[in-house]
């Protein structure tokens, strides 16, 4: 069985066809996913999914390109953290990609982030793009290895992953792995030992190959760990075995 650790299945292009997407899993064996949060004006939708199907569970955060210098409230974010379908806290992170300027705000909301996490005991969804150093600078300085979590669609360096997981981090591995360009990226995927791997959708973004440039959907998921296997030199049941086991152990939800 597969689980997609990193999806959005809150967003129109899923949620106007919910029922399909969940047939689609229970398809092609994905038998849980995780809604990620990326705001908190969508936080109810969010909640109201993963409350209505036992097999999806859910985060609460903001994205780090979401409302521009807004502040964030701990508080808020612990509040919703209470809810028994929530397991992680994020997305969050740095992006210098689409933002740029004084970006001390985005810096400042993602120790907020960690802060929170550590509080609630729940792990992190990290989400950096040209902004590794110092996304791994904030996780070392608030203390991030102290709850651990996910560098979430990595498309890093494997210096930058080797950092990562010596702070407790796994690494999740999203469609762009099966990409012809892919090349970087597929050499980490290579690299990552098994008990640090997680692999994801990211949908409804960045659907892999044989499905690129359409609508991606947590069904998809398979197809991430098809190609790690192949890199690997492995059976796909294995990347599934240990992909699931890692999500289970990380997340801890709650399956009774």
């Amino acid at each position: 069985m597969f689980v997609d650790s990193h999806c959005h299945i809150d967003f129109p292009e899923l949620a106007s066809r919910i029922d399909e997407v969940l047939g689609n899993m229970a398809s092609n064996q994905v038998t849980h996913a995780l809604l990620v949060c990326v705001n908190l004006e969508d936080w109810p939708r969010v909640q109201a999914l993963a409350e209505a199907h036992d097999n999806i569970y859910a985060s609460v955060g903001v994205h780090p390109d979401h409302n521009e210098g807004a502040p964030l409230d701990e508080a808020e974010l612990l509040q919703r953290a209470k809810n028994p379908k929530v397991v992680a806290i994020g997305e969050t992170g740095l992006d210098y990609y689409r933002l740029t300027g004084d970006l001390g705000w985005q810096q400042e909301r993602f120790r907020t982030h960690i802060r929170a996490s550590r509080s609630c005991r729940k792990p992190l969804i990290i989400h950096t793009r040209e902004a590794a150093e110092d996304t791994l600078r904030i996780m070392r300085e608030e203390g991030a290895e102290d709850i651990g979590g996910v560098m979430h669609c990595f498309t890093e360096s494997w210096e930058v992953a080797q950092q990562a997981m010596d702070l407790g981090f796994y690494i999740s591995i999203s469609g762009i792995v099966t990409f012809k360009n892919a090349v970087a990226l597929k050499e980490v995927a290579r690299k990552i030992p098994l008990d640090r791997l997680l692999i994801e959708t990211d949908s409804p973004y960045l659907a892999p190959v044989p499905y690129r440039g359409k609508t991606n959907e947590p069904a998809f998921v398979k197809h991430v760990a098809e190609e790690i296997a192949r890199i690997k030199e492995l059976p796909v049941e294995t990347v599934a075995e240990v992909s699931t086991a890692n999500f289970f152990r990380l997340f801890d939800p709650d399956v009774s």
